[in-house]
């Protein structure tokens, strides 16, 4: 062959070597599944959909990023806040062989119910807004995790604050759920040791719609603050069920109250409503603005809600961990307990020997022309508002 047409054949081969090159795909990552759970429908769906979002934002964020190892699929199952519905989709999710970890719970009592299913699967999983405190320190699952706070320090700056406020009685509602009756314990444990007085203590059930007569009860005893411990649809009933039995005491709540949809539901009877939730608000948190301006990206219609930058955290780090140790749930199980501190849009996160992240900040808010606004920067705190009583 002369070099003429030897020059000829080289460059069509190059050429069609390139024309293969160009049309064979990228080879495709493998694909792992990661499930989120929460209410997305009932009382606090509002809260378990912000949460989802921000979980679901953490998967997006993770499969744009082209150094990636794995391409992220993310379950969400309804838990809708009831036990016996949360085991049922943790044992779905728990049995999935191909679902490496978990993100789970905002409903203490469901999350209560569930840590045996994930212990008995070998799924890790990691809470983003429970906070009884039993969840973690109840058990001593491997397998279990949560980086969100406990009730135990939301308490005692509850009380350690109201009291210091010069309150001195109180009555206290409680729903009668796992989640209820823990903010009872403690927040009557902490009230008593800053020497602040009990005058009645009312459990109700989680769905009782008409408090009538535990209102005219705690009516007649004049406490200067009403303590709820439940969830946003119970606390929309009393504080509405409070201004027509006329009663004038303060309203405090809990975490379970820091929602958007407690602030809808009530409109101008909220005004004035305290509650304290772990962790800093989200434009006050390290990564928070960043958040904030890719969560908006995405359009998602709704709110992350009080809890969404914790959800947002915990799958972050599920994906982080599955990266560097693989889709393997015990290689992640081993690897969320060697210690390590991570950084997180809420901060530091590392676990302790019981799988609880420490988080040393408890928030205290107040609800201020229709949005929860932290006490500090309130007109509450600079005298320029009054609360009620004081």
């Amino acid at each position: 062959m002369n070099k003429h047409k030897f020059g000829k054949v080289i460059g069509w081969v190059s050429i069609l070597a390139l024309a293969v090159l160009v049309a064979t795909p990228a080879v495709a990552k493998k694909k792992v599944k990661v499930a989120f759970i929460a209410p997305l429908t009932g009382g606090v769906s509002a809260n378990g959909i912000g949460g989802r979002n921000s979980a679901d934002l953490a998967v997006k964020l993770h499969n744009a990023d082209p150094a990636g190892k794995y391409e992220y699929e993310l379950i969400s199952l309804d838990d809708e806040c009831k036990p016996n519905v949360g085991v049922q989709v943790a044992t779905k999710a728990a049995a999935d062989r191909s679902v490496i970890a978990g993100v789970t719970h905002y409903c203490s009592a469901v999350a209560m119910g569930t840590v045996g299913t994930y212990h008995k699967f070998g799924l890790p999983v990691i809470v983003w807004g429970a906070v009884l405190p039993d969840i973690t320190y109840g058990n001593d699952y491997a397998e279990v995790h949560r980086v969100n706070g406990t009730m135990i320090n939301q308490n005692d700056t509850a009380a350690k604050f109201t009291r210091g406020l010069g309150y001195k009685t109180w009555a206290i509602i409680h729903d009668t759920t796992d989640y209820g009756k823990g903010h009872n314990k403690y927040f009557s444990q902490f009230l008593g040791e800053q020497g602040g007085k009990i005058v009645a203590t009312i459990g109700v059930t989680a769905d009782q719609q008409d408090f009538t007569a535990e209102l005219t009860q705690i009516k007649a005893l004049n406490p200067d603050v009403i303590y709820f411990g439940g969830l946003t649809p119970i606390g929309v009933r009393i504080r509405s069920q409070m201004d027509k039995l006329g009663i004038q005491a303060q309203l405090q709540g809990t975490s379970g109250i820091v929602s958007d949809a407690f602030l809808e539901g009530l409109g101008p009877l909220a005004e004035g409503v305290l509650a304290f939730r772990e962790g800093a608000p989200v434009e006050k948190l390290p990564g928070g603005q960043h958040f904030m301006k890719e969560y908006e990206k995405q359009s998602y219609g709704e709110s992350p809600e009080a809890y969404g930058p914790f959800a947002f955290a915990a799958m972050n780090l599920v994906l982080d961990t599955i990266e560097k140790v693989g889709p393997d749930r015990k290689a992640v199980t081993t690897a969320l307990n060697d210690g390590t501190e991570h950084d997180s849009i809420v901060g530091k996160i590392a676990f302790d020997d019981h799988g609880q992240n420490t988080v040393a900040v408890i928030t205290k808010y107040v609800a201020q022309d229709g949005k929860w606004v932290t006490w500090e920067d309130s007109e509450y705190a600079s005298g320029k508002r009054k609360l009620k009583g004081l």
